[in-house]
């Protein structure tokens, strides 16, 4: 039943981007067709998911945020589309847990880096991101989204309106570090993280990591 589903949805807003959108997805040939894989993104608006359900050519799974989950149609609606709920207030060692086993399953899981939308610019992220790709040591997918910040409501997933982009990068691995990484480890990593995202977009939706180098963390190790 989680299948149809999500292939269902899938045809619902592939369909809906093409007929009311000017939507266009360019580096699909840049996602690993199998494997374990954490896709990170900027995040400019509520539905910003779907669009990576979209426009990913591979089934995908993400946190969404635990407000969300109300009532028994929505916790099963969304736990068949691949969501799971995360409590962003403080550390959820449960939502943490659950992207870890995802990707010892060898899915592929969408994270965000900023924690929230950032209709401004790319925020400064957390670290939370990193951890998880030095623990799992998979592959990471950068992705650019831009036009999603004038759609408010998940509703707008129905009907998306304007030019949308997705910019899907190359692949990419943390260096590795022995033992526990330290705290300048980790903001390391997270500048190389959010440099990748930055450079699949246009300077004006770059924000905190506009012309930030994106070797930082590759030159320390």
């Amino acid at each position: 039943m989680n299948d149809w589903v999500y292939k269902i949805s899938h045809f619902v807003q592939v369909t809906a981007l093409k007929l009311f959108a000017e939507y266009e997805v360019a580096g699909k040939e840049n996602v690993p067709a199998t494997g374990a894989l954490i896709i990170v993104s900027n995040h400019l608006g509520n539905i910003d998911p779907p669009m990576l359900v979209s426009s990913i050519p591979r089934r995908v799974y993400f946190l969404a945020k635990s407000g969300l989950f109300r009532g028994a149609f929505a916790k099963w609606f969304l736990a068949s589309y691949g969501a799971f709920s995360v409590n962003r207030e403080g550390t959820d060692v449960r939502a943490y847990r659950w992207v870890v086993d995802q990707l010892k399953n060898d899915k592929a899981v969408v994270l965000f880096p900023e924690g929230t939308r950032s209709q401004n610019g790319m925020r400064e992220a957390k670290q939370g991101v990193a951890q998880i790709a030095l623990r799992a040591g998979t592959p990471i997918l950068p992705v650019g989204i831009t036009g999603t910040e004038r759609m408010g409501s998940w509703a707008r997933v129905f009907f998306p309106t304007g030019a949308i982009r997705v910019s899907i990068g190359k692949t990419f691995r943390l260096p590795e570090i022995e033992g526990r990484p330290a705290k300048e480890d980790l903001d390391s990593m997270t500048l190389l993280i959010m440099g990748k995202i930055a450079e699949l977009l246009p300077e004006q939706y770059q924000g905190a990591y506009a012309k930030k180098p994106v070797s930082t963390a590759q030159n320390r190790h």
